[in-house]
């Protein structure tokens, strides 16, 4: 008996471009990868005889990728990048694939994201934080490979600690996010599902990823903000609503002459003649 596509592991094709992508990341970038499908497909793109990419043949037998070696034959050509786009283009005409794993901090692959996802497969984008908004924002999800390097050492060394050290972002830089995004979504009693609003993050901003703010939980990174209350029912879904604002409280009114609380004397009535 077959399974259908929704009972079974998707099917990932992992494409990496080892001109721009440091071997230092692999242990992460699979470990990213298994939590969305299986990698099928596993082919990384570069002049491994180039001091820049012989990082990898270290990796490349631990992991079973499969190296495409491209000469440099001619400076300022990039026969490497010409060489994923070809491939990932039949891996996408086979109709095998749910997903595509493109690792690369260059821009040149925004089209072939755009592509992917025209023709109803998911494009997952792996890159450095300096990589363009374009590439980003064409693919379902983008992570940041800052985030897939060994585990950092937590505050003080304790392991319960939800805040790490040497976060990409201060966690207020996504207080206008958070904020937008429950605005967006506008419930009638304000209380939004924690998992839903974690997907209509994703929906908003490709990029979005707690630990690029130190935490490794959405919401740790919420609670952080000092600006939610939770609902969090035993055996039910965690609930998150926006504190009411507390309205001003009224000042105490001043008389002309600047004393507080006080009113004028009132006048003498006229004497009777």
């Amino acid at each position: 008996m077959s399974l259908t596509k929704t009972e079974r592991t998707p099917r990932l094709a992992v494409l990496i471009d080892a001109d721009n992508t440091s071997p230092k990341i692999v242990d992460g970038l699979f470990e990213e990868i298994a939590k969305i499908g299986e990698a099928s497909v596993r082919r990384i793109y570069g002049d491994f005889s180039s001091q820049r990419s012989r990082g990898w043949a270290d990796v490349l037998a631990r992991f079973a990728i499969i190296p495409q070696q491209q000469f440099a034959y001619t400076t300022g050509k990039n026969a490497s990048d010409i060489t994923l786009v070809i491939d990932a283009m039949d891996l996408l005409h086979s109709r095998r694939f749910d997903g595509f794993c493109l690792v690369s901090s260059d821009s040149d692959f925004t089209r072939l994201a755009a592509r992917i996802r025209e023709e109803g497969i998911d494009a997952y984008g792996f890159g450095e934080q300096k990589t363009p908004e374009s590439f980003r924002q064409a693919c379902r999800r983008f992570v940041y490979t800052e985030n897939l390097m060994p585990a950092r050492a937590t505050v003080a060394g304790k392991a319960e600690e939800p805040v790490q050290v040497g976060s990409l972002l201060e966690p207020d830089e996504a207080v206008a996010l958070l904020r937008r995004v429950i605005v967006q979504m506008d419930s009638e009693d304000g209380w939004v599902n924690l998992g839903t609003f974690g997907k209509q993050l994703l929906n908003l901003a490709s990029d979005f990823d707690p630990r690029t703010y130190g935490f490794r939980k959405l919401s740790d990174l919420v609670r952080s903000t000092g600006a939610y209350e939770f609902d969090e029912p035993e055996g039910g879904a965690v609930r998150i609503r926006l504190k009411p604002v507390e309205p001003p409280r009224p000042r105490a009114a001043r008389s002309s002459r600047g004393g507080r609380g006080k009113r004028p004397a009132a006048k003498a009535a006229p004497a009777a003649d």
